[in-house]
């Protein structure tokens, strides 16, 4: 947490505690960025609604877009080659 000064309406400093951002959630298989996903401290991500955690489909918030469609074509290339 980083410490700033502010100065209030009275005219007087007062130091604010600023609380940084967590890093940005990566994916687990190209190491890409994940969208939708919150960037704050972990006792504030509890408090949420799980939507608001994270995308609502299929391997959301663990995959990116991109990785799970190319992961959902693999599956029906298999299930075809059967």
């Amino acid at each position: 947490m980083k410490k700033v000064k502010r100065r209030v309406t009275s005219g007087k400093v007062r130091i604010h505690v600023k609380r940084e951002k967590t890093a940005l959630h990566r994916c687990a298989n190209c190491k890409g960025i994940l969208h939708g996903m919150k960037r704050l401290m972990q006792s504030r991500v509890r408090k949420l609604a799980k939507s608001d955690r994270r995308p609502d489909r299929p391997y959301g918030g663990y995959l990116c877009s991109n990785c799970t469609r190319e992961l959902f074509r693999e599956r029906a290339r298999v299930s075809n080659d059967i």
